[in-house]
């Protein structure tokens, strides 16, 4: 078993830290200072955001308004969906991509 205290994991905004990535998937801890953002982006994996600190706003194409998440807040994200997450407060978020990577990348090589 690894386990992580996600307040307590050395991230630097800006710099992304993989916590663990296994074919299965891949785990992240991102900070974003408040009036930061991950701007509008998508990935190829599906995409499960976990709120650690803060609270961000989150948005998606699949949906009209955007929702606000604080500590404990969960938003799921379809493969290849386009997002933005952006830190109302100073905030700590965890990024979970499955599978990582998604078939699409595996087979550029890309990883």
């Amino acid at each position: 078993m690894r386990s992580w205290d996600l307040a307590s994991v050395d991230v630097r905004p800006g710099r992304p830290e993989v916590l663990h990535s296994v074919p299965q998937g891949r785990a992240i801890a991102i900070d974003l200072p408040a009036g930061t953002a991950l701007d509008d982006h998508e990935v190829h994996e599906g995409a499960w955001l976990v709120v650690a600190e803060g609270r961000v706003r989150v948005a998606a194409e699949s949906q009209q308004a955007a929702d606000h998440l604080g500590p404990g807040g969960f938003a799921v994200f379809d493969p290849g969906e386009r997002r933005d997450i952006s830190a109302i407060d100073d905030s700590r978020v965890l990024l979970l991509l499955t599978p990582w990577p998604a078939p699409e990348r595996r087979a550029r090589g890309a990883g």
